[in-house]
C-alpha cells in the first residue's frame, strides 16, 4: 500500500533548512519491518493554498502498524509537530 503524509507548514517556517534532516529521519522509516520505500518531496510551488511537503512511502498493512508505534514516528511528531499548519494523511492501493 502507499501510505501520503502532506503538509503545510507554518508561515514563516524554514522547510528548505528542515528537509535535510526530514529527509534523514524518514529513511530510518526503511529498517522498520514492512516500509519498503520512502520518497520526501518539495513542492515546487509558493502559493499560499498549496502544501509545502509530501512524503510517500510504500509498506505493507503490517508495516502501517510497525510505522505507527515506533520511535520514529514519534520522532517526527515531537520534533515537527510544532511547526505544522495542517497535515492530511491519505492511504491507497499502489
Amino acid at each position: 500500500m502507499k501510505h501520503y503524509i502532506i503538509v503545510k507548514f507554518k508561515e514563516n517556517t524554514d522547510v528548505d533548512g528542515m528537509l535535510p534532516d526530514i529527509r534523514d529521519l524518514f529513511q530510518k522509516a526503511l529498517a522498520l519491518d514492512g516500509v519498503n520505500r520512502v520518497e520526501v518531496h518539495r513542492s515546487n510551488s509558493d502559493r499560499s493554498n498549496r502544501h509545502d511537503l509530501m512524503i510517500e512511502m510504500w509498506l505493507s498493512p503490517e508495516g502501517l502498524a510497525v510505522y505507527d508505534g515506533s520511535q520514529m514516528h514519534r520522532d517526527w511528531k515531537e520534533q515537527y509537530g510544532q511547526y505544522i499548519e495542517q497535515k492530511t494523511i491519505f492511504d491507497c492501493e499502489e
